[in-house]
């Protein structure tokens, strides 16, 4: 059984957003299109407490881009964005979300980000994702979302650990930074991840 997971289009992440991806807004229509081809659709939220650790309004002094150890782990500081209940965590309007069984929030530890649909970045905890999906009886799992080089790369790689056949649609994909959004495709593929 084949799924299609749907990684973090979330207002926040699109035009006009706090956390705006260059382009973001591309990955809509080829998902639209796609999407009735699958019996599970899953979506991944980021869904941030207003006092999470990546934010960078929670460190004086700290500007958005530097980066911190928080427990042993380097956090990037992003603006604030995806906060539970915002407008920012909502699917934009355009998304035919009606289509999506099952909402895996991460990012809901105010302590801990997480980059991955799976884990948190400690990989202490586990969203249920891997689980939901085995219950399912879903063996392969093809991603489209954002972002390239953070949320994509992290779910993906989880994916392959985690035992599935692990595909990603590029036209359903956009990163921030094209050289590291290559390199993060380069390492996935690396790991087995089928690009097409």
């Amino acid at each position: 059984m084949k799924a299609l997971i749907i990684v973090d289009v979330q207002n926040d992440f699109l035009i006009k957003g706090s956390l705006e991806v260059p382009c973001g807004n591309d990955v809509i229509e080829p998902i639209n299109h796609i999407i009735k081809n699958y019996s599970l659709v899953v979506a991944t939220k980021d869904w941030h407490p207003s006092d999470h650790v990546s934010f960078a309004s929670n460190h004086p002094g700290k500007k958005v881009g530097d980066v911190v150890k928080v427990d042993n782990l380097d956090q990037i500081l992003w603006p604030d964005h995806c906060v539970q209940k915002s407008k920012g965590s909502d699917f934009p309007a355009t998304l035919n979300a009606k289509t999506i069984k099952k909402i895996i929030f991460k990012g809901t530890n105010s302590q801990i980000d997480s980059y991955s649909g799976f884990h948190d970045n400690g990989k202490i905890h586990s969203t249920g994702l891997s689980d939901y999906l085995k219950v399912k009886n879903i063996t392969s799992v093809d991603y489209v979302g954002l972002v390239t080089e953070y949320c994509i790369k992290f779910t993906v790689l989880d994916s392959i650990e985690e035992g599935f056949k692990t595909r990603v649609i590029l036209n359903g994909i956009k990163g921030i930074n094209l050289p590291e959004s290559n390199k993060a495709l380069n390492d996935m593929q690396s790991k087995g991840v089928e690009l097409l």
